[in-house]
């Protein structure tokens, strides 16, 4: 299980249990030097985020669920954070939200390595693969294909990845389809880390905009978002966080939580 090789590679065992999904709670510096060293011994690691939105998807997705359960999460947004107040005391360490958190991974990483993109739109990906080379010239960036592919199209892009077996992959075409997609067509032939980054791609492009940054600071960039994108995003927040809210709730009400580093 990739969450093993994660508390192998650094000596951390500390997960918190939301809604079933085990999230690794660690600081932001840790977090680089975990995934670097995953790269540096090509300990084939995938990778995802947990927000709220993400964690109702999975408590009504048994499958998704279950896929989440080999991914090394990490912990996502002011929602998750709430969930581990209430059920373990605490917030987690950091905000580790995959659109500031990939990009100062890959700053950080002093190593050169190959990061393969994948998904959004196709001029999307090649500004968002343009922004990052300025932003981390170290590495090689490619762009292997933009998300919106036939079925007849997939294995020929799953052999792409395997020819150029990056050490990154980024894989964006939203949840849970990037998550099932990885799991599905990904193993350690492809390469070292897939990594589910949602809408980052789009963000880095600049088709995206990003919350002002006063209010990223204040946790609130998802009310910024719903503003931009009010009929698409609505229920996400306006109902799913709620919903939330109501599900950890119960959770900490139905049962003790897990202990941290006990579910091994």
């Amino acid at each position: 299980m990739n969450m093993l090789t994660a508390r192998a590679a650094l000596g951390l065992d500390k997960l918190n249990m939301i809604l079933g999904i085990p999230v690794l709670a660690i600081g932001w510096d840790d977090a680089i030097v975990l995934l670097a060293r995953l790269v540096a011994e090509r300990r084939f690691t995938k990778v995802s985020f947990l927000n709220a939105h993400n964690a109702n998807i999975a408590y009504s997705d048994p499958v998704f669920a279950e896929a989440l359960g080999d991914f090394l999460i990490l912990p996502d947004g002011v929602g998750v954070d709430v969930a581990a107040k209430l059920l373990y005391g605490a917030p987690f360490p950091d905000n580790l939200n995959g659109t500031d958190f990939i990009p100062a991974f890959l700053q950080a990483s002093t190593r050169p390595l190959t990061v393969g993109l994948l998904g959004a739109k196709r001029v999307n990906a090649e500004a968002a693969s343009t922004r990052l080379a300025a932003l981390a010239v170290q590495h090689n960036f490619v762009v292997i294909h933009d998300g919106y592919f036939s079925a007849a199209e997939e294995q020929g892009i799953v052999d792409r990845i395997a020819k150029l077996r990056p050490d990154v992959l980024l894989v964006a075409m939203g949840v849970p389809r990037q998550e099932m997609w990885i799991t599905r067509h990904i193993d350690a032939r492809h390469c070292t880390l897939p990594i589910a980054v949602g809408a980052l791609l789009d963000f880095l492009s600049g088709t995206m905009p990003r919350a002002p940054l006063w209010m990223r600071r204040l946790r609130l960039e998802w009310l910024f978002r719903l503003w931009v994108e009010p009929g698409r995003l609505w229920r996400r927040y306006v109902v799913g966080n709620p919903l939330f809210l109501f599900r950890v709730i119960r959770q900490k009400l139905s049962r003790k939580p897990e202990p941290a580093g006990e579910i091994w």
